[in-house]
């Protein structure tokens, strides 16, 4: 009998990290891939970018729609309320014998709740991470804590999973999933990169992605007009804006950025996604990366580009040399944006050396996976393991 293993993905962001061990959970002849897709994906506002999932040859075994018309905090309620009704329903027609889950989104942590009243093991990846600007923060430890299997992206954060209570034999570094992408996807050219995009990059271009800073109310519209002001400054430098996520006050930011657009046509383009290959070419060929999101952290060091990493929501995060941190203040925004073109550190960055692994990633998650629900040995009666701490 094939295990059923399903994925959960809510985000065109959280698919692409996905997508490697998406491709080899298909391949694999003793699992059955179920893939389950809610959230933005099944959203016009957000660009219905589940129809890029069925372009690269996946079954989706389910859509779950959960959003509502607008993002404040009791749409976003509803939509975890959704998101738990919708997964019940899915586990208990199917019985997977594992359900994955990458990082701290709600729409995850409902998915994991019903998982876990159904005693369906969780593997989790990215956990032990720190967010402290976002409210993924806490929702990325639940998981941890309501998951048998881990999968962390660095060894100190391996330790903070342990930490939580995880037992070590539970728990595995494996580097970050999204680096694997980098390593064996094929690129498109900058001229290729232009055509599909009809849009001219000139010589130097900039790629913006900026999320809403959750754990603090009513700042996205203050926030992001600081980073729209400062780009004022940099009349010569093109812009690719990648719109933001489906959090509290995301909808806001992406109104804000069809006006920007509308009114810098020459300068400026946007798009709900780049789709992986665009977006990893767009990594490339840019002089800088400007924003909050975690692939400034994450992945732009594999590409020694200058990252301009705004205000808090990646705050506590393991941070390379390529990246520099500022205050969401226009003046603040300004400096690290001239400074992150200046030759001298654009110069400094290229040595830079990613501290989220070397991208060989999914081999080691398979084989955990096969590893632990072979011959049923899970056993979800976790005991909490006790980290000893030496007394003062």
């Amino acid at each position: 009998m094939k295990k059923k293993i399903c994925i959960v993905t809510g985000t065109r962001a959280e698919y692409h990290l996905l997508y490697p061990l998406l491709k080899a959970i298909s391949q694999e002849a003793v699992l059955e891939l179920l893939l389950a897709v809610t959230g933005a994906h099944l959203s016009k506002k957000f660009g219905e970018t589940y129809k890029d999932i069925e372009k690269d040859g996946f079954e989706i075994s389910v859509k779950i729609p959960i959003l509502q018309d607008e993002d404040g905090a009791n749409e976003i309620n509803m939509a975890m309320s959704n998101a738990l009704l919708g997964f019940s329903d899915f586990y208990g027609k199917t019985h997977p014998d594992m359900v994955v889950l990458l990082g701290d989104r709600y729409e995850l942590l409902s998915a994991a709740i019903a998982a876990m009243n159904y005693c369906i093991p969780i593997a989790h990846l990215h956990g032990g991470e720190t967010t402290e600007g976002a409210i993924d923060e806490c929702i990325r430890h639940a998981i941890t804590k309501m998951s048998y299997l881990h999968f962390t992206s660095c060894s100190a954060y391996r330790k903070r999973v342990i930490q939580l209570g995880e037992s070590p034999d539970r728990v595995f570094n494996v580097g970050a999933i999204g680096l694997e992408n980098i390593k064996t996807q094929k690129r498109i050219s900058l001229k290729e990169l232009e055509e599909s995009l009809s849009f001219s990059l000139g010589r130097q271009f900039a790629v913006v992605t900026f999320h809403p800073v959750t754990l603090e109310q009513d700042t996205v519209q203050e926030q992001f007009q600081h980073l729209l002001d400062a780009l004022e400054f940099f009349p010569d430098l093109k812009v690719i804006f990648t719109k933001a996520n489906a959090d509290s006050g995301g909808l806001c930011i992406n109104k804000m950025i069809d006006v920007y657009t509308n009114l810098h046509p020459e300068r400026c383009t946007v798009v709900f996604s780049l789709g992986m290959v665009r977006y990893l070419s767009a990594l490339q060929y840019a002089a800088v990366i400007v924003g909050n999101s975690s692939s400034g952290i994450i992945e732009t060091p594999s590409f020694c580009v200058p990252t301009v990493n705004i205000g808090d929501r990646q705050k506590g995060r393991i941070q390379a040399q390529n990246i520099l941190n500022c205050r969401p203040e226009t003046n603040e925004i300004f400096n690290a944006i001239t400074k992150a073109l200046s030759k001298e550190f654009f110069e400094f960055s290229r040595n830079t050396r990613n501290p989220y692994g070397d991208g060989n990633v999914t081999s080691k998650i398979l084989f955990h996976i096969k590893e632990f629900l072979k011959g049923d040995s899970v056993n979800l009666k976790k005991s909490f393991y006790n980290v000893e701490f030496k007394e003062k």
